[in-house]
């Protein structure tokens, strides 16, 4: 089972290293709030959960920016642009694939808590890139150019790590 965790992590660092090649100083692209709570989630499980929420969240609210509805004051993402929201999903996704390849390294991880891990990631980044599909559509005809270049860069992150967790969670581990 260490063989198939280690193997299926380290086809999601590769797919991570090619979708991202960022340059200058990253922005935070977190909140308080959702740095405390991962900070708190110790088991990888847990941890890429928490992530998931923090990209949806983006999402959601960048449709709803679309959309013309504002945030309200108080919400965590209201001083947040857009395009920092599709940043800060690309960042969440190099995360979560951090995450998964350091724990699959670490001895004594629970190899049923990467393959779970594994399958929320999964199945998020399926119903993400149909979000980020239409969100393509929407900075299109709004005619946002910086968002839709940071919509294209959030798909191709997107794709990669959905087919480094479909890849991995279809390895087979050996039989000892």
């Amino acid at each position: 089972m260490k063989h198939l965790v280690r193997g299926s992590c380290f086809i999601l660092l590769g797919l991570m290293i090619a979708a991202s090649v960022r340059q200058g100083p990253a922005k935070e692209f977190l909140t308080p709030l959702e740095i405390e709570k991962i900070q708190d989630a110790q088991e990888i499980d847990k941890r890429v959960k928490i992530y998931i929420e923090a990209a949806g969240l983006r999402l959601k609210t960048v449709t709803d920016r679309f959309a013309g509805k504002e945030s309200v004051a108080g919400d965590p993402l209201e001083f947040f642009s857009v395009e920092d929201m599709l940043d800060g999903y690309y960042q969440i996704l190099r995360a979560i694939m951090l995450n998964l390849d350091d724990a699959s390294r670490k001895p004594g991880t629970d190899p049923a808590k990467i393959q779970a891990a594994l399958k929320d990631l999964k199945s998020a980044t399926e119903l993400d890139l149909k979000q980020l599909q239409a969100l393509k559509k929407m900075a299109e005809d709004q005619r946002k150019e910086e968002a839709w270049n940071l919509i294209g860069k959030a798909i191709e992150i997107t794709n990669g790590a959905y087919d480094g967790a479909a890849t991995a969670l279809k390895k087979k581990p050996p039989d000892y």
